[in-house]
């Protein structure tokens, strides 16, 4: 199961299997998939994070020999470093493979950005070697002095599950809050220490205090991992000023050019729901979609249409939950009702791409597959 979307590989997970008995490729895919399934919620599931090009091709290598199967799994991932050791864990969980008992063992989690790092730092060496040879004899003073302007201050620890900080966060009026600890040592090469991370998709609760105390900016990353965090963003936490890299990038890897740029480019929390919500009103429904918003008002019922705008079923609100578990090719629900976050998950789980009803409930979070709308909006 591959993923239409380009990975950004940070990390690449390495296991190795031994099933008691002869399988195929498909069978381990299956069972990677199938027995991880659901471990850790939608955030973390394979097929999702495939999807939204979190998680890269799964590889199989495997060979056979007297009833006996052996082989590697080998998962690429642009994940933070928390999750990807998760769905590394996860694997080792796996204890059978169709019909045979299996044992999978984690071998290794490398790195791709530090062997790049371990390459530059080896040609660098080469080119100060070639360098300290053909310069000026003043040369080492003023490496000395740029040296000295790259040191930085050490990251702390802040709240209850240590988040890695600036060491001015608790005197500082406002901060500023990124994706991981690598951005917090870029933005103090900076000089900006006011500075936290959340280093993981969840946002802990000492941010969400924090982010009431102090006037936040977000500085997120300029990809879908950075779209993510920001839709979480939205609901739980209270940011003030919403800042981007530019697209494509980290905040890791910005110089210091782009951040001040980016920072004085923020823009207010309210102009961003602004946005998202004309966004949202610029789409256009099909008649059929607004004749039936028409005729379901004080019916508490709702209709399902296939891709082709067919009505496929009508039925009463009640039921709706249940039915979508339960039937295929449902590509718009309009109903009179509320939208909840149950009906969110189901209709993202089920891949229908419209829910438009009477009104959402407050407690809802965006999804990233269902376009939510209401009566109000068409």
């Amino acid at each position: 199961m591959g993923s239409s979307q380009t990975v950004t590989v940070k990390y690449v997970v390495n296991a190795k299997f031994e099933i008691e008995g002869v399988v195929e490729k498909p069978d381990v895919i299956g069972a990677v998939f199938g027995q991880t399934e659901g471990l850790f919620g939608s955030e973390l599931d394979l097929r999702e994070l495939q999807k939204s090009g979190r998680i890269g091709r799964i590889e199989i290598e495997l060979q056979s020999k007297q009833d006996k199967t052996t082989g590697s799994i080998i998962i690429p991932s642009s994940l933070d470093r928390v999750s990807t050791a998760i769905i590394a864990a996860s694997l080792e969980s796996i204890n059978r493979v169709g019909p045979c008992n299996a044992k999978v063992t984690l071998e290794k989690v490398e790195d791709i950005r530090d062997a790049r790092r371990k390459s530059i730092i080896e040609r660098a060496k080469a080119i100060l070697h070639d360098w300290n040879i053909t310069s000026m004899p003043s040369t080492e003073e003023v490496f000395r002095e740029v040296s000295e302007t790259l040191k930085t201050a050490k990251v702390d620890k802040y709240g209850p599950d240590e988040l890695p900080a600036g060491p001015n966060i608790n005197n500082a009026k406002e901060i500023i809050l990124v994706e991981g600890r690598a951005d917090i040592i870029n933005l103090m090469r900076c000089g900006i220490e006011n500075v936290i991370a959340l280093e993981g998709a969840k946002i802990p609760e000492a941010i969400i205090r924090l982010t009431k105390e102090k006037p936040t900016t977000a500085l997120l990353d300029g990809d879908r991992g950075g779209d993510l965090i920001l839709k979480e963003l939205l609901q739980v936490a209270n940011i003030k000023y919403i800042a981007r890299a530019p697209p494509g990038k980290e905040v890791e890897e910005l110089t210091s050019t782009e951040i001040f740029s980016a920072l004085h480019n923020k823009v207010p929390l309210e102009e961003v729901r602004a946005k998202k919500m004309r966004e949202r009103r610029k789409i256009l429904m099909p008649k059929q979609i607004l004749e039936t918003r028409k005729e379901l008002e004080g019916t508490l019922e709702a209709v399902l249409f296939s891709e082709k705008m067919e009505k496929i079923e009508r039925l009463p609100v009640r039921d709706l939950a249940d039915k979508l578990q339960k039937i295929d090719s449902v590509d718009t629900v309009v109903f009179d009702g509320v939208i909840t976050q149950r009906l969110v998950d189901i209709a993202n789980e089920r891949n229908v791409k419209f829910l438009v009803a009477a009104r959402i409930s407050n407690t809802v979070k965006q999804p990233l597959k269902v376009n939510l709308l209401t009566f109000a909006d068409l």
